[in-house]
């Protein structure tokens, strides 16, 4: 028997989140884009309820929780403003990045020393994310756009590894697209010293798996919101005497818009249980990952399509969400690496199963 329920203590989280969001995100999510940031007050409330350090370590303040709480989370406060959620979760997909990189010394090392500023921030790109030389002991290249303004540890994973820069990057505000909440940098960094790396390529699959998720249940949240906003606006806008949820071209957008948000909140649900009871979940995240940018493929230009001319407009929010989908799928290399990297994995599992079958013959 198969139990989909969430526990107390995960129902609770969630109405905590959500509440947060109803109350503190949405009514700022206009003023927080045009700010680029959220407000000290909005900050304060988000410290209170302590659901930025779920997955930081007991040891350092933290409750110690897995993936799926933080996913849980990412996807009530992502449905508000999915920028926002970043600028508040200033240590972001980086926690668990190095926490699986480097476990707690690490997180002491690198983490640590942001807790006690309430606006730094720490992010995780890709080699595919920007042009990167790499020596021993240091690292130049440049990132075209990161959703930052301010960017206090850099968590760089690369072929050979991953290597991470505290300081000295050099940030060029830009015009921000999507998650204009959280900013919109170029980073450039010219041979600044590496303060800590892993050469383990098996721990930087895992740690980008954990990083994808992050982003994932991100896109979640940002699709069932317009997801929801749509319909409600199809039950409401009427023409030719019915509402026009009612006929059945849009009935049926509304139907496929739903089933692809739901099948890929599943394997984002999915990949993070398994990365929660230490089970291979690198080609279940990447998967995941890749089902939630194909969805906003579908979601975020048909959410404005219901609209019509209104869903151009910032009186509504599914706009919002078309930009918020496009830009938080360009991140972590994007949907065809991680696409590439599930293909892979799925490849090499079945490989030895194809030359057990043609030994036996």
């Amino acid at each position: 028997m198969f139990d989909f329920s969430l526990t107390d203590e995960q129902e609770l989280l969630l109405r905590t989140a959500r509440s947060f969001a109803e109350n503190e995100l949405t009514p700022n999510l206009r003023s927080a884009e045009a700010a680029r940031g959220v407000t000290a007050s909005v900050r304060a409330a988000y410290a209170r309820i302590g659901l930025g350090g779920i997955e930081l370590p007991t040891a350092f303040g933290g409750a110690g929780l897995g993936a799926l709480p933080r996913v849980l989370i990412n996807e009530e406060l992502a449905a508000a403003d999915a920028g926002a959620t970043l600028a508040l979760d200033g240590l972001g997909p980086a926690l668990c990045v190095l926490q699986s990189l480097g476990g707690d010394s690490a997180i002491e090392q690198l983490i640590a020393p942001l807790l006690s500023q309430p606006q730094a921030r720490a992010l995780v790109v890709t080699s595919a994310d920007g042009a990167f030389e790499f020596s021993d002991t240091s690292v130049s290249g440049t990132v075209a756009w990161v959703p930052a303004d301010r960017v206090d540890v850099l968590v760089v994973l690369h072929d050979q590894g991953a290597s991470v820069v505290c300081g000295g990057i050099a940030l060029q505000r830009v015009p921000g697209s999507g998650l204009r909440a959280a900013g919109a940098s170029a980073l450039l960094l010219r041979d600044l010293p590496i303060a800590w790396r892993c050469d383990d390529a098996a721990k930087v699959r895992t740690a980008l798996a954990h990083a994808r998720l992050y982003v994932a249940s991100l896109l979640i949240g940002v699709l069932r919101h317009a997801c929801d906003y749509s319909r409600r606006y199809a039950m409401e806008r009427e023409a030719f005497g019915k509402p026009i949820a009612h006929h059945q071209a849009l009935a049926f957008l509304i139907t496929d818009m739903n089933s692809a948000v739901c099948g890929a909140r599943l394997l984002v649900h999915e990949a993070a249980g398994r990365a929660e009871r230490g089970l291979q979940f690198e080609s279940a995240a990447a998967s995941a990952f890749v089902e939630a940018v194909e969805a906003s493929h579908l979601v975020g230009p048909a959410s404005v399509q219901i609209l019509g001319g209104h869903g151009f407009m910032q009186d509504h929010p599914v706009e919002k969400a078309m930009r918020e989908s496009r830009a938080l799928g360009l991140l972590l290399g994007g949907v065809d690496a991680a696409r590439e990297d599930a293909g892979r994995t799925l490849c090499e599992a079945t490989l030895p199963l194809a030359l057990s079958a043609t030994e036996a013959v």
